[in-house]
């Protein structure tokens, strides 16, 4: 089963910053796919189950659950679980959507780090999640500068509370300033379409028309990571999502994800999610049953 992370484009409506989808049905209907996006993204469901799969973490929910997805972090499209008689909201934003410098004032600061955090993935917990939950369901109602105004309202109080949990917190993260997002999603796009294979680093470069210097200096100061650093991360988040959604063998998994050294792959994915691969299969199966 070959789910790769997809670029996604998201477009708001016309005249508007923000784009805010709301579901009052089963949510079956879609296939869920494993994708990431610069826009900043809230999800909120309200009496509903499912499984959600961000970054390197998995868990399941039973009820409701309010999450923050940062800029590019690889997650499941919230579209394979059941609300019943309830409702799932969905906001998603640029960082920038108030302009380039907005968050950056003094003023701001708190809002500028809860979206450092969330590049890491966040799950509130449930006081927060009480508070806020109806908050996050009127916006669908709100218009122009109202909806605006509510929705710097729920940042700020989302900013402001300890009542989290970092889904990721020595996990994956793309890190990326906003001026590289052209070339970085031009890698990116090869990185998802050829994980499963070794991607030589003058393939790579050559892509983004640079030396391997110039790309190895570019891409270590855009993400923080080496390029085989990232992509090795890449490859053990794919496998994390094997792991607990089909039989193959932990082998046949490590050589799907582009590792032709089962050692390495054990000891990169330890390193990775603190455990080993048979380990965290197990957690998994516990979790679900």
């Amino acid at each position: 089963m070959k789910t790769k992370p997809t670029l996604e484009k998201i477009t708001p409506s016309f005249g508007s910053s923000l784009l805010v989808k709301q579901h009052v049905q089963f949510l079956k209907k879609n296939k869920a796919f494993w994708h990431f996006h610069p826009e900043i993204e809230i999800v909120y469901v309200n009496k509903g189950k499912g499984k959600r799969h961000i970054g390197n973490h998995i868990g399941y929910f039973n009820n409701s659950q309010l999450v923050l997805i940062g800029s590019n972090l690889p997650h499941m499209g919230f579209v394979d679980r059941l609300t019943t008689n309830g409702s799932e909201t969905l906001i998603q934003f640029k960082p920038d959507f108030l302009g380039a410098d907005f968050f950056s004032i003094p003023e701001m600061q708190a809002i500028n780090q809860l979206f450092e955090r969330a590049k890491k993935g966040i799950r509130f917990n449930i006081e927060i999640k009480k508070r806020i939950g109806a908050k996050i369901e009127n916006l669908a109602g709100l218009e122009g500068a109202e909806r605006i105004i509510a929705f710097l309202n729920i940042l700020k109080e989302l900013a402001e509370t300890d009542d989290y949990t970092i889904l990721n917190a020595n996990g994956f993260a793309f890190e990326t300033q906003p001026q590289d997002n052209k070339k970085i999603d031009v890698i990116f796009k090869h990185i998802n379409e050829n994980f499963t294979r070794s991607i030589p680093l003058e393939e790579v470069a050559d892509l983004v028309s640079m030396t391997v210097p110039a790309f190895c200096r570019f891409f270590k100061k855009t993400t923080s990571k080496t390029f085989t650093k990232l992509v090795n991360e890449y490859r053990v988040v794919h496998a994390t999502k094997l792991l607990s959604e089909s039989n193959m063998s932990i082998a046949d998994i490590a050589f799907e994800c582009g590792f032709n050294n089962f050692s390495h792959f054990n000891k990169l994915f330890k390193e990775f999610t603190g455990k080993s691969a048979s380990k965290y299969r197990s957690e998994m199966l516990n979790l679900i049953q």
